[in-house]
């Protein structure tokens, strides 16, 4: 196995694309907070925290008046099964152009009480954003697909609700949120946190939708009510216990991301990671970008294809053993590709360092 200098490996290893690099200082921030663990989420203790994570949110992202900060248990997955629950009213529309866009489109056309969706798509590396289409009342896509590194616009579509999933974009890709009604994420990515726990920033048009679906009769499990949702959200609370270590660490990354000096200079430092291992794979002649068109290149996930000249389980093996972990693409792509998380906790220099470790392999490959 190739043993690479100490000198030109980063101090930190950690590039995986979710669960994502948790800052050491988070976790002492964890330890000193330990009394809360255990602590009853009915409770003042609990719900300050919580009122803290969604007033720091809020500030983030500069939310709108009227918008609100909502969170509940479990996490993206089950925060499309509870949109086909409580957000579409009769049809979906859909952008799909990997995975994550594709599995909330699948929820959509497998409910039983909504017509079928239409479905936009994309092959992976390109985005694709749903136009308006009559009798859609509901438009939902990706900020950025976490399964290609590729990052689609965020505005206004049709008439209807715009769905966002922000989870792997959200606290490290800026966003208009007065162009979303429902931006939603969990905190494992950006916010180097735990999954098990969805947030969302909702305007009031998305809970009047929710309010008069359920007002109609529609059968809704309650972890599936969004108004539920809305109305413990008020209260500083989720509707079942949360993991408090979750969002715990969520406030820490809050605080570490406003001392950063917001989202505007967070998202500079992700995409100047990101920005490095572009320009590395431009200048390579076995590497380039998977995203062809510039403008669609995420800046928090990079892919990387390699030459097949260049066997990529190779380098991620070689990588792996020398402490630089979790670089594997997505599994389902099945490509020769290296897949890199470069989330705000991930140091650009970190990432400078990876690009000098990944010529160092594959020279002596």
């Amino acid at each position: 196995m190739i043993q690479i200098p100490d000198d030109l490996l980063p101090a930190d290893g950690r590039f995986g694309s979710g669960p994502a690099k948790v800052r050491p200082e988070a976790l002492d921030y964890l330890a000193m907070r330990g009394d809360i663990l255990g602590t009853s989420h009915r409770q003042a203790p609990v719900r300050n925290l919580v009122r803290s994570v969604q007033e720091s949110l809020a500030e983030l992202y500069r939310l709108p008046d009227g918008y609100e900060v909502v969170l509940g248990n479990g996490g993206s997955t089950l925060f499309w099964d509870m949109a086909v629950s409580s957000l579409i009213e009769h049809r979906s529309a859909h952008g799909v152009f990997g995975e994550f866009s594709r599995k909330f489109a699948t929820a959509s056309a497998r409910a039983p009480h909504l017509g079928d969706p239409v479905v936009s798509e994309s092959a992976p590396g390109g985005i694709a954003v749903p136009e308006p289409v009559d009798g859609v009342d509901t438009y939902a896509w990706a900020q950025n697909e976490t399964s290609t590194g590729a990052a689609a616009p965020v505005r206004r579509v049709g008439d209807g609700l715009v769905l966002i999933d922000a989870t792997s974009s959200a606290g490290g890709m800026d966003a208009d949120i007065a162009e979303t009604d429902v931006y939603y994420f969990a905190p494992q990515k950006n916010f180097s946190s735990d999954g098990g726990l969805w947030l969302a920033f909702a305007s009031p048009a998305a809970i009047e939708r929710a309010e008069r679906i359920k007002a109609s009769g529609r059968w809704i499990p309650g972890i599936l009510d969004f108004s539920a949702a809305v109305t413990n959200s008020r209260q500083h609370q989720t509707l079942n216990t949360p993991a408090l270590a979750t969002l715990l660490l969520l406030e820490d990354q809050l605080a570490w991301l406003h001392e950063l000096g917001g989202m505007q200079a967070v998202a500079e430092r992700c995409a100047t990671s990101t920005g490095i291992l572009y320009d590395w794979a431009e200048d390579r002649d076995v590497a380039a970008p998977f995203v062809q068109d510039p403008a669609h290149r995420s800046p928090v996930v990079a892919t990387i294809d390699l030459d097949e000249s260049v066997d990529a389980k190779q380098v991620i093996a070689t990588l792996r053993a020398n402490g630089i972990v979790d670089v594997d693409p997505y599994r389902a792509l099945q490509r020769n590709q290296l897949r890199v998380g470069c989330f705000a906790s991930v140091d650009p220099d970190d990432v400078q360092a990876l690009t000098a470790c990944l010529d160092y392999v594959i020279e002596r490959m």
